[in-house]
């Protein structure tokens, strides 16, 4: 049980970050060619690979309890900021998240800027690229990391997010356009809820706490995450069918 519930928040929470990484990447391959985004991919991706190595066998020396204790808190402060976007989304009170206005945001922004050749490189499309699968990298390897050692499996975590990586690339070549078919608002607030049920459980496994039927709790204490917060989206949408405002109309309203 403990297994599959690792391996789907691995690939859900690696996913949502990989799309977000993937839209930039793809708008200024498109405006500005493909050589430089894709280097800027490769460093990125070996830069994150060093993180991995360095971080990864820091964390067997930290005690269980007490690692379950500190990620527990941290993915519990991660979880609640996605689950709270999404549920303001949900009900109406923040503008979804619009891939395909994003997309062509970044087509404009990127197509405006000049491009300069060092060493034949375009350093404004390496440097967006780099950044973006970076610093969304980072996110991925944070979950992984904490997911796996917590639950001394991290090559079931690292599955997950592998699995994630080779879908969204392969949605990516194929459509060759943002990924907005993927409803990225409603895996966020999946993750969101699978985050904070995640660090409820193990932090409070770290802090001495006994679950009843031990890992099978995660299941309840995930229907009560759930049902919490769609009561918080259905407060806030006032009645059932409420208008939810989109990307682009809060941008125009703006």
């Amino acid at each position: 049980m403990s297994g599959f519930f690792l391996v789907l928040a691995a690939f859900l929470a690696s996913a949502v970050e990989m799309v977000e990484a993937t839209t930039i990447v793809l708008a200024v391959g498109v405006t500005r060619g493909w050589r430089s985004p894709l280097l800027g991919v490769v460093v990125a991706l070996l830069a994150l690979a060093v993180v991995v190595a360095a971080l990864g066998p820091a964390l067997d020396k930290v005690p269980l309890d007490a690692l379950r204790l500190v990620v527990g808190g941290l993915l519990l402060v991660f979880g609640l900021q996605w689950l709270r976007k999404a549920i303001l989304r949900a009900g109406g009170r923040k503008a979804l998240h619009d891939e395909d206005a994003i997309y062509a945001e970044e087509l404009r922004i990127a197509g405006a800027q000049d491009v300069e050749l060092r060493v034949g490189t375009d350093w404004y499309a390496f440097t967006l690229a780099f950044k973006a699968v970076f610093l969304e990298g980072l996110e991925v390897v944070f979950i992984v990391l904490t997911f796996g050692a917590n639950q001394g499996n991290v090559g079931l975590a690292a599955l997950g997010a592998l699995a994630a990586f080779v879908t969204v690339v392969a949605v990516a070549v194929v459509v060759h356009a943002p990924l907005s078919r993927v409803p990225e608002n409603t895996l966020k607030f999946a993750v969101g809820s699978m985050l904070v049920t995640f660090g409820a459980f193990w932090g409070g496994e770290g802090a001495g706490v006994a679950w009843p039927g031990g890992e099978v709790a995660i299941v309840g204490v995930l229907v009560v995450v759930v049902v919490a917060s769609w009561a918080m989206v259905m407060a806030l949408r006032g009645r059932l069918g409420a208008p939810i405002t989109t990307w682009r109309q809060h941008a125009v309203r703006r």
